[in-house]
């Protein structure tokens, strides 16, 4: 291992952040080219570097988020990359501290405080797009083996033999027989081709998603507008890649899971749990997805 740097796990605004619930913040950040160890509270994933690909494990030490390259060199420009992307997939540029007074007197969710919240997003917006697509309509081995047969075949090699996540280009060239045959898509498999065209060509700019200047309605109109992305994996991508936490995930796990915590005794209306949450205003998906999810760093996640 090669130590490249220690992160003050610490936001924007010197709030703390929890690493552990962070790398168990949501069922997308398990999957290839990430591979989770809760127990050992460690995260280790393959990340694009410039000209190849490095594997990194991230583990937390004295209250930082420590950062090492597993196999092969480590120069310092490719030290500073490495650092920049796990900076940026941590949110450590991220102020949750207007969240965490909100919480602040709720019984609850005043856990949260303590550094929930930051959820784990990809390098980038295309590759939490693609992951998102690959969870719908499917099981969860399903998605786990599309996501796996995505990055093992197409992603850039690092030294140690294991790859990062596959690039637009690389996706975009790949044929319609790969996304049938090896990848087992589905109707998904031309989404995600052409999602990669788009992407690969210029005529989609899905990282200008993360522009904080760009209000919550046009992100989600835009992210509505690509193929395979319906209400469901726009709340999703929004939520956990984009940092953009007014809407709440309500699907087949989330509506049965807040009904059993909360002790319904009957199934609730989407708009009954809106209401519950309403109260957080900006905040209202995150503290509805912490509320389901207080048990994940214990128990680890669970299969849906």
């Amino acid at each position: 291992m090669i130590h490249v740097a220690d992160l003050p796990l610490r936001g924007a605004g010197g709030e703390p952040v929890d690493f552990a619930r962070t790398i168990v913040s949501h069922g997308v950040a398990e999957l290839s080219p990430n591979r989770l160890d809760l127990e050992a509270r460690a995260l280790e994933t393959t990340l694009p570097v410039p000209r190849g690909a490095r594997t990194v494990r991230l583990t937390e030490s004295s209250g930082k988020l420590r950062l090492e390259v597993v196999t092969g060199s480590a120069g310092q420009r490719l030290r500073t990359a490495l650092t920049k992307t796990v900076a940026h997939m941590f949110r450590l540029d991220e102020d949750l501290s207007a969240f965490y007074a909100l919480v602040d007197n709720d019984v609850e969710l005043s856990w949260c405080a303590l550094g929930a919240g930051r959820m784990l997003r990809a390098p980038t917006v295309f590759e939490d797009v693609v992951k998102t697509i690959c969870t719908t309509n499917t099981t969860w081995s399903g998605t786990k083996k599309m996501t796996t047969a995505l990055v093992e075949n197409l992603g850039a090699e690092a030294p140690g033999g294991r790859h990062a996540f596959p690039t637009p280009a690389a996706m975009a060239d790949a044929d319609a027989d790969f996304y049938r045959d090896v990848v087992r898509a589905g109707y998904r498999g031309a989404y995600l081709k052409q999602l990669a065209r788009d992407v690969a060509d210029g005529t989609i700019d899905l990282e200008v998603l993360n522009d904080p200047e760009l209000p919550d309605e046009e992100a989600a109109a835009r992210l509505l507008a690509l193929p395979g992305v319906g209400p469901y994996a726009a709340a999703h991508v929004m939520l956990t890649s984009l940092g953009r936490y007014s809407r709440l995930v309500l699907d087949s796990w989330t509506r049965p899971t807040y009904g059993k915590l909360s002790g319904a005794r009957r199934a609730l209306a989407d708009a009954t749990i809106e209401r519950r949450f309403k109260r957080y205003r900006e905040y209202a998906g995150l503290a509805f997805w912490l509320y389901l999810t207080r048990s994940w760093v214990d128990d680890g996640i669970p299969v849906p």
